[in-house]
C-alpha cells in the first residue's frame, strides 16, 4: 500500500556536490566543440564541467566572472576550455563566441543556451514592462541568440546539436513568476518552430524543462526551508519526493548533445522528478 511508502526522501545524498551520476567516461563528445552559457554556476557549470570530462572542447560563457572558475577546473582535469566574460543576451557577444569557436577550434558541434534569470514572484499587478523586458531579454532572446548564430556555424558542416534550458514553469502554472514561465513557454516555442526551419540541414534543436532544482537563481527557497527546518519537505510535491541536482540536468544535455540522441529533434524534455505530471499547486487561503 502506498501508506507504507516513505514520503519524506532525505536531499543530503543530492546535494552541495554529492550526486556524482555516472563517473564512468565514455569520450561521447571526443573531439566536439561546445559551447556553454550561463555557465558560471548551477546547470550551466555542471554541464560545461561533463562536456569537458566527455572529450569536448568548452567555451564558457558568462557575464560573471566566475566562469574563469569553471573553465580553470576543466583545465585543472586535463581537459580544454575557454572563459568568456559576455552578456549572452547581447547579439554581439555571442556572435563573438561563436566565432572564436569556430577560429579557434574549427567548428561548433554542441551548443547549450543555458543562461537565464528566475524575475522572481512579482504580483501580477505589480508587474512593469521594464521587468517584463529584462526577463525575457535573457531567457527568451538570449537563447534565441544562441540558436540562431550557433545554427549558422552548423549548417556548414551539416551537423549540429542546440540544447536550450527551458522549464516546467513554461508547461503549465505553478511553477514560475508570470514572465519567467512566459519566457520558458516562449523557449520551447522557439525550439519547435526552429527544429521545423532547420529541416533538412543536419543540426538539431531541443529544450529540457528542469523542475526545481538547487542552482544560484533558485538559492534562496533552499536557505529559506533551512531557515525553517524544512529542508526535507522540498521537492515533495513531485513523485520522487526530493528536488535535483544540477549534475542530473547535465546528463540529460550531454545526451542530447550525443549522436545517441540523433533522432530527437524539437522537444521540450522535462527532467523534473515527475512535477510536471499535475503540477499540484498549494493555493494559501485566508479562511
Amino acid at each position: 500500500m502506498i501508506g507504507l511508502i516513505p514520503l519524506l526522501t532525505p536531499y543530503s545524498w543530492v546535494a552541495s556536490e554529492g550526486y556524482r551520476g555516472n563517473t564512468n567516461r565514455l569520450n561521447t563528445l571526443q573531439g566536439k566543440v561546445a559551447l556553454v552559457t550561463g555557465a558560471a554556476s548551477g546547470i550551466g557549470r555542471a554541464s560545461a564541467l561533463l562536456f569537458a570530462a566527455e572529450g569536448a572542447t568548452v567555451v564558457a560563457l558568462d557575464r560573471a566572472p566566475e566562469v574563469e572558475a569553471t573553465a580553470a577546473a576543466i583545465q585543472a582535469r586535463g581537459g580544454r576550455a575557454v572563459a568568456l566574460i559576455r552578456d549572452s543576451s547581447a547579439e554581439e557577444d555571442v556572435a563573438g563566441a561563436v566565432a572564436l569557436a569556430v577560429k579557434e577550434y574549427g567548428g561548433l558541434d554542441v551548443c547549450y543556451a543555458n543562461a537565464g534569470i528566475s524575475g522572481g514572484l512579482v504580483p501580477f499587478f505589480e508587474e512593469t514592462v521594464e521587468h517584463w523586458t529584462l526577463v525575457l531579454k535573457i531567457n527568451l532572446i538570449g537563447t534565441f541568440l544562441a540558436a540562431k548564430y550557433a545554427a549558422l556555424a552548423m549548417v556548414q558542416k551539416r551537423r549540429g546539436s542546440i540544447i536550450c534550458t527551458a522549464s516546467v514553469a513554461g508547461l503549465r502554472s505553478g511553477a514560475g513568476g508570470l514572465p519567467y514561465s512566459a519566457s520558458k513557454a516562449g523557449v520551447i516555442s522557439l525550439v519547435q518552430t526552429a527544429a521545423n526551419q532547420l529541416a533538412g540541414t543536419g543540426v538539431r534543436i531541443n529544450a529540457i524543462c528542469p523542475g526545481l532544482i538547487e542552482t544560484g537563481m533558485t538559492r534562496p527557497i533552499f536557505e529559506q526551508a533551512r531557515a525553517r527546518g524544512s529542508e526535507r519537505k522540498i521537492g515533495q510535491l513531485n513523485p520522487l519526493r526530493r528536488p535535483g541536482a544540477p549534475e542530473e540536468i547535465a546528463q540529460t544535455a550531454l545526451f542530447l548533445a550525443s549522436d545517441a540522441a540523433s533522432y530527437i529533434d524539437g522537444q521540450a524534455i522535462a527532467v523534473d522528478g515527475g512535477l510536471s505530471t499535475s503540477h499540484p499547486v498549494v493555493i494559501k487561503s485566508d479562511r
